[in-house]
């Protein structure tokens, strides 16, 4: 095993979609176009740091394809940014809106940086100097962007009103996951883990199995993470005994109180020695013997180095590509369920498309309207994968890139572009 091409989502991604051409009777030419971004924008961007120093952070924005409709994605901050993990992710993002039904398609942007690293004013600076050399490429009807890791409703407030100075005119249907008083949706906060938990319900359900009290394990404890163990345990009794973060993890078999959890990371910056529970290594997680284990870090978690220590019944994906294509078959093979990313943690795009519409109405939804809305969507969703699944033997992976893949694909060939 090639643990190097392993270890590259967007190879990862395209041998997902390699899976089910052959049951879609894609074409050369269509498949072709499938595994190619339309677009990609990589820019130098200098920042004046506080020092007065400039520093030149490098950013991308890949464009993947807009057969559905203009081009919706995330902008992520982070150290090790790649292009080929912007790529893949824009991949995933274009398959999550097409399986959802949404009149979108897919994009990711990232910059590399440390955000920790930055003061706030450094940060803004950032933020609006990425606007200013991507203005070109995006807006309400090209490429609506969103936050993901390491950015979050006060970038995209800096990001509104910066490609609104530009235009001339507000525009709040550029961006999406703004705070409240400037557009955003309520319930956008929580709408990845949120949703998440409506399909772990349903994957219950399929299981025949008792909801509440289901043990849960969170590998990352950032603001979906933190979301999926707060909602897992308050609004769904799941009980969730460890957490994971960048620092490390806890356990607690009888359960953490995840609310006092989420005070005492904001006091000491991580989970680690939270009172009443055990400090264990952080990739260990990955193996504790639970109902439900939710991924919600970064890509290339769950590989075939550690997918057979996997003990978890339910494995669901609430990050973008934590598990690779070969750890997949080995869990698929293992009698695991993987809920994959582009069905489980589409909550976030959801409400995003929601935005979109409050925002082009010149409406506001409130918080259980969204969440209404958002439930239906989820439902819908899981029935339909689940049904294909089940009638034809398959993964719920393999069952929801054929139906994804399967729309794209027939948005190109009506479009005339293949």
């Amino acid at each position: 095993m090639n643990l190097m091409v392993e270890s590259n989502l967007f190879e990862s991604v395209k041998k997902n979609l390699c899976s089910c051409s052959a049951d879609l009777a894609l074409d050369e030419n269509i498949e072709a176009l499938l595994k190619t971004p339309r677009r990609e924008v990589s820019v130098a961007i200098p920042v004046r740091m506080d020092t007065g120093k400039i520093q030149v952070f490098q950013s991308f924005r890949v464009q993947y394809n807009d057969a559905l409709g203009p081009m919706k994605g995330g902008i992520r901050y982070h150290p090790d940014e790649t292009i080929d993990t912007i790529r893949g992710l824009a991949a995933i993002m274009t398959w999550k809106c097409a399986l959802h039904d949404l009149p979108l398609g897919g994009a990711k942007g990232g910059v590399i940086c440390n955000p920790k690293a930055l003061s706030e004013r450094e940060l803004e600076r950032l933020s609006r100097s990425y606007v200013q050399e991507m203005f070109p490429y995006i807006g309400p009807d090209r490429d609506i962007p969103a936050p993901d890791v390491y950015t979050d409703a006060r970038v995209m407030a800096w990001m509104m009103d910066e490609y609104s100075r530009i235009a001339g005119k507000t525009i709040f249907g550029s961006f999406t996951g703004k705070p409240v008083l400037l557009g955003g949706s309520e319930g956008r906060g929580e709408a990845t883990a949120l949703g998440g938990w409506y399909a772990i319900r349903e994957a219950m359900h399929r299981r025949e199995r008792d909801f509440s009290g289901i043990t849960v394990a969170v590998q990352g404890f950032g603001n979906v993470g933190a979301h999926a163990a707060l909602l897992g345990q308050e609004l769904f009794g799941a009980r969730v005994v460890a957490v994971s973060d960048s620092r490390g993890a806890i356990y607690n078999p009888d359960g953490l109180a995840v609310r006092d959890l989420v005070e005492h990371k904001k006091k000491t910056g991580s989970v680690i020695r939270f009172p009443g529970a055990t400090n264990i290594p952080g990739e260990e997680i990955l193996t504790l013997p639970v109902d439900v284990l939710i991924p919600a870090a970064l890509e290339n978690t769950i590989t075939s180095r550690n997918a057979d220590q996997v003990r978890a019944a339910v494995v669901a994906e609430f990050a973008n590509g934590p598990t690779s294509h070969e750890a997949d078959e080995i869990l698929f093979g293992s009698g695991i369920t993987v809920l994959p990313d582009i069905l489980v943690n589409a909550g976030g795009v959801i409400v995003s498309h929601f935005e979109m519409i409050q925002n082009f109405t010149m409406d506001h939804w409130d918080r259980n309207k969204v969440a209404r809305k958002l439930e239906g969507k989820m439902v819908g969703s899981f029935k339909t994968v689940s049904d294909l699944a089940e009638n034809n033997n398959v993964s719920l992976r393999k069952a929801a890139y054929t139906l994804a893949v399967g729309r794209v694909a027939g948005a190109m060939r009506l479009r005339g572009w293949a």
